[in-house]
C-alpha cells in the first residue's frame, strides 16, 4: 500500500472531509479522490460514504483506520529509526503539553540521560490535539496528556495524578478584601465542577488558556488562581505564594498514550517506567 493514500485516508477520517483533507495536504480534491478510488479498488471495499457534510467511515472503513494507522506508524519509525546518531541504539520521540514539562518531563529527560544514555531522545512541546495528530502519524511514539481522546490501536495508562491547589500570592496585592481570581481552563471537568473555578468565584477578571502563564501573571501582578501543586511548590518553599487555607483540591491525572506495538519496545518501556518513577 502507498504510504500517501494511508496518509490521505487518515486524514480524511480526521477532518471528516475530502475537501479539508486536500487543504491540509496540499493537494487537490481530485487527487485525494483518486488516491481513496484506488484504495478502495485494490481493497476491493468502499471506505466512505459521501454526502453534503462531508464523508463518514463505512464498516470496513472502521475496520481499516487502525491497520492504516499502523502503516503509517511504522513507515515513520522507519524513517527515525535510520537517522539514530552515532552511538545510540534507537530513537524516542515523546511529546508533552506545555504544563508538564516542568518539572516532571524535564525530571524525565534528565533520567533518561542517566538510565537509558544509548536512547536518542526528540522531545516535543504541544496541545492536545497537535499532539494527538503526531502520535497518530507516527511522529511521536509517546505523548504524555491530561486528558486524551480514546484512539482505536493505543494504549493509555496513567503516569500521575496531581492536584490542582488553591494559592495566591503574598507580598503583592496591596489592597484589602480578596485578591482577584485568575481562571486556568483546566478542562471542562474542572469547570463543572462545585467550589472549583467560575463556579466557585464567578466571572474572573483574566481567564488563561495555559498554567504556567496564569502563574506567571500572579507571581508579578498578584491575585490567586488553581495551579498544578507541583508548579508552585517551589514558590510555596520561598514564601511567594501561599495555600489558600479550607479551599477545596482537584485530582489531575496525566496519562502516557502510545501505540499498542509499542509493547513489543523495551526502549519504549523503559521509558514509561522512568515516566511513572519521576512523576512519583
Amino acid at each position: 500500500m502507498d504510504i500517501d493514500r494511508a496518509r490521505t485516508f487518515l486524514e480524511i477520517v480526521h477532518t471528516g472531509s475530502f475537501l479539508k483533507a486536500a487543504d491540509r495536504l496540499h493537494v487537490t480534491q481530485t487527487t485525494v479522490s483518486a488516491r481513496i478510488r484506488t484504495l478502495e479498488e485494490e481493497l476491493g471495499r468502499r471506505l466512505f460514504d459521501r454526502n453534503r457534510s462531508g464523508a463518514t467511515l463505512t464498516a470496513a472503513g472502521r475496520e481499516f483506520e487502525r491497520f492504516a494507522q499502523s502503516f503509517v506508524q511504522v513507515w515513520e519509525r522507519a524513517r527515525q529509526q535510520l537517522k539514530i546518531p552515532p552511538g545510540r541504539t534507537s530513537v524516542i520521540a515523546l511529546g508533552g503539553e506545555l504544563s508538564l514539562w516542568n518539572p516532571m518531563l524535564l525530571d524525565w529527560l534528565v533520567w533518561m540521560k542517566r538510565k537509558q544514555p544509548e536512547v536518542a531522545i526528540r522531545a516535543h512541546v504541544g496541545v492536545p490535539d497537535q499532539l494527538i495528530e503526531q502520535l497518530r502519524t507516527g511522529v511521536l511514539d509517546v505523548a504524555v496528556l491530561y486528558a486524551p481522546k480514546l484512539l482505536p490501536g493505543f494504549r493509555v495508562e496513567l503516569v500521575e495524578e496531581e492536584q490542582l491547589v488553591l494559592v495566591r500570592a503574598r507580598g503583592i496585592d496591596g489592597e484589602e478584601g480578596s485578591p482577584d481570581y485568575v481562571h486556568v481552563d483546566w478542562g471542562p471537568q474542572f469547570a463543572a465542577q462545585d467550589g472549583f473555578g467560575q463556579a466557585a468565584f464567578g466571572e474572573p477578571g483574566l481567564l488563561v488558556g495555559l498554567g504556567p502563564l496564569g502563574l506567571g501573571y500572579i507571581l508579578r501582578a498578584g491575585g490567586m488562581g488553581y495551579f498544578r501543586k507541583g508548579a508552585v511548590t517551589p514558590h510555596l518553599e520561598t514564601g511567594q505564594l501561599e495555600l489558600v487555607e479550607g479551599a477545596p483540591q482537584f485530582t489531575y491525572p496525566a496519562y502516557a498514550v502510545y501505540p499498542e506495538f509499542a509493547e513489543a519496545r523495551s526502549d519504549v518501556q523503559e521509558a514509561l517506567r522512568g515516566l511513572k518513577e519521576v512523576a512519583a
